[in-house]
């Protein structure tokens, strides 16, 4: 997507927030595809919010019952108000808009929610979601007090607005166990969409995860479909590439990047392009160096071959040297199912692991990968034996082809 200036920025921005600020006010059933959740979770929500719901999917499935979790682009509070019920009292529910007509739909729904829970978990902020760290409630009563008249009250307020990033976030680093949205990233400016999953990386806590419904294209959106200002609040103008989409999970630092739901029918198509609802999670935890205790990994099938995120390649039946970084990787989810874990017969102690190499990620058209395999002696700790290295082919065998 072409690149968009200061100003262009700001004026996508204020399209975006006026729109969702009217349909807060009134409702607007066509400004996104409608999504279908679960009837039970919507008993205790007020009709009004029910109305200004503007998802795409339904992410909430996805929770688990004592959880923080994180709800990018809130809105009125529709998904808050069912995550609430799915984490339960010891859970916790933070919804992020930067829309102040969104946000206060969502706190007036909350008390009559939260009376009908009988317990309370759910806390909504203002900010933007491709930048966390700053509350921007807490800088506008700053600015209320203290409006900038000069130079020395501008550098005043740098000082003023890096003491919020670092001493009160909006959402801490490292503090959120999953981080859900729904048909809200594609809203996010086209020159900012970089940001959002460093971001969601940054405030997830290890081996949490993110849980992200939104409408994905077959193709480039082209400048002057970006250009329309009415297309820019529908889910259409901003809607990423499909494969670009998931692409981002990882370059952001998640891994298992998977697919939960994608339609197989487009909702609409302008132009020819096709866009359809999708979606899909990934996890953190993959950061930190890395050691060998030789340990492998059995690929269960039902591929011949597989390759993860980072070069390791696993063939059906073989036990894979990883290092126990990867191990624990792929004894949780999305993996869990698809491999056996291999321990040796005698722990390697942390003070004699020694550094593990794994593979960077290979090109498209590069030769395929060595696959390290460990041997039965080294798993029986025989220092006698060294690991083989084979390459695999990329051959079809007798038979096939």
């Amino acid at each position: 997507m072409e690149a968009v200036n200061g100003s262009e920025t700001e004026r996508y921005r204020r399209v975006v927030n006026e729109r969702y600020s009217a349909s807060a006010k009134v409702a607007e059933p066509g400004l996104c595809c409608p999504a279908v959740y679960n009837p039970e979770y919507l008993k205790i929500i007020p009709q009004e919010v029910i109305d200004r719901d503007y998802g795409c999917g339904d992410p909430s499935p996805y929770v688990c019952s004592g959880e923080t979790v994180l709800d990018l682009g809130s809105g009125g509070g529709k998904l808050c108000f069912i995550i609430a019920q799915l984490v339960g009292p010891t859970g916790k529910v933070i919804g992020v808009d930067m829309n102040d007509e969104m946000l206060s739909l969502a706190r007036g729904a909350l008390t009559k929610v939260e009376a009908s829970l009988g317990y309370k978990n759910t806390t909504f902020g203002k900010g933007r979601i491709e930048d966390l760290t700053l509350d921007y409630e807490r800088l506008d009563a700053y600015l209320r007090e203290n409006p900038i008249a000069g130079a020395e009250d501008l550098d005043l307020f740098n000082e003023i607005l890096a003491n919020l990033r670092s001493q009160s976030p909006l959402v801490a680093s490292e503090s959120i166990d999953v981080v859900l949205s729904n048909c809200v990233l594609n809203l996010v400016a086209p020159n900012l969409k970089h940001k959002l999953f460093p971001e969601i990386h940054r405030v997830l806590k290890r081996g949490g995860r993110a849980v992200i419904s939104d409408v994905v294209s077959d193709e480039d959106i082209p400048v002057h479909l970006q250009e329309n200002s009415k297309l820019w609040g529908g889910c259409i103008s901003g809607a990423m590439r499909e494969d670009r989409f998931l692409d981002s999970f990882a370059k952001g630092g998640l891994y298992g990047v998977e697919i939960l739901a994608r339609d197989d029918a487009p909702y609409e198509v302008i132009e020819g392009i096709k866009l359809r609802k999708i979606t899909a999670a990934a996890y953190k935890g993959k950061e930190g160096p890395c050691w060998d205790h030789k340990q492998a990994v059995i690929y269960k099938g039902p591929f011949l071959r597989v390759e993860d995120d980072d070069g390791h390649v696993m063939e059906r039946g073989k036990p894979v040297a990883v290092c126990e970084k990867t191990l624990h990787i792929m004894s949780r989810e999305p993996y869990a199912k698809s491999f056996a874990l291999v321990q040796p017969d005698v722990p390697v102690r942390p003070e004699d692991a020694r550094p593990f190499e794994c593979g960077p990620k290979q090109s498209l058209g590069a030769p395929a990968p060595a696959i390290r395999l460990r041997d039965s002696d080294e798993l029986k700790n025989d220092p006698a034996r060294k690991s083989e290295t084979v390459r695999a082919s990329g051959q079809c065998g007798p038979g096939c082809c």
